[in-house]
């Protein structure tokens, strides 16, 4: 099986990273722009002959070289609290799900529903069927319908975790004792990798997180399936 290498962003599956690739793009070309700003003035310097020599009185520039960087930060900051404000906001979740890192695997609670919980444990690397991913594939997978609002509940039960999965924009610390908020919404069905982010002891990196999002018809499915057995 031929892998191709990852350099930038993954595809964005969820809204929230699909605004955050466009506020990457966006602040990443004011970077561009300045940067090539300061090349062409450094040009400009280094090949004068200097022969200007009033230096006493530029109120011109001094006010340009002012309103230009508080432009460029408003430019900045406007969409990145909207961005913020828009992964905060949680309206009428369709499903609840409890995450609890441990160390190291994780714990997943379906609220809603009773005696629906289960541990999800890195599958071993001699273990691995074809095709599957190294240090990524899990025996229990979560399993959630995609196009709905499901909030997640996350907490540790010994030290600081982090529950991350890139494509879906989401990445919350497990906290022992608190309780961290996130919202989950998928564009489409797929299964979605990720991590801890947290450092949290020596086996840090064997504890991946895999979310299978199916469609409602087939998550009542599954759903009706685990309960039965």
């Amino acid at each position: 099986m031929a892998y191709t290498l990852e350099l930038g962003l993954q595809d964005a599956t969820s809204p929230a990273m699909e605004e955050l690739t466009n506020f990457h793009d966006h602040t990443l070309m004011i970077v561009f722009l300045i940067s090539s700003t300061v090349l062409y003035i450094m040009v400009l310097m280094l090949t004068t002959k200097l022969t200007h020599t009033n230096t006493m009185n530029a109120q011109e520039v001094e006010l340009i070289w002012t309103i230009m960087p508080a432009a460029i930060l408003i430019l900045i900051a406007l969409p990145s609290l909207r961005i913020l404000y828009m992964m905060d906001e949680i309206n009428n979740p369709v499903l609840t799900i409890k995450v609890v890192g441990h160390q190291w695997y994780w714990s997943y609670e379906y609220t809603d529903y009773d005696e629906l919980e289960f541990d999800s444990y890195m599958i071993p690397t001699n273990e691995l069927e074809p095709g599957e991913l190294r240090l990524l594939e899990v025996d229990n997978r979560v399993v959630l319908p995609t196009e709905l609002p499901i909030r997640i509940l996350i907490t540790s039960e010994d030290v600081l975790h982090s529950w991350a999965v890139p494509s879906l924009g989401l990445k919350t610390d497990a906290i022992p004792g608190r309780l961290n908020q996130a919202t989950l919404l998928s564009n489409r069905p797929g299964v979605f990798y990720g991590q801890c982010s947290e450092i949290c002891g020596s086996n840090h990196s064997f504890m991946p997180i895999v979310l299978e999002m199916v469609p409602l018809k087939h998550f009542e499915e599954w759903f009706n399936w685990v309960m039965q057995d």
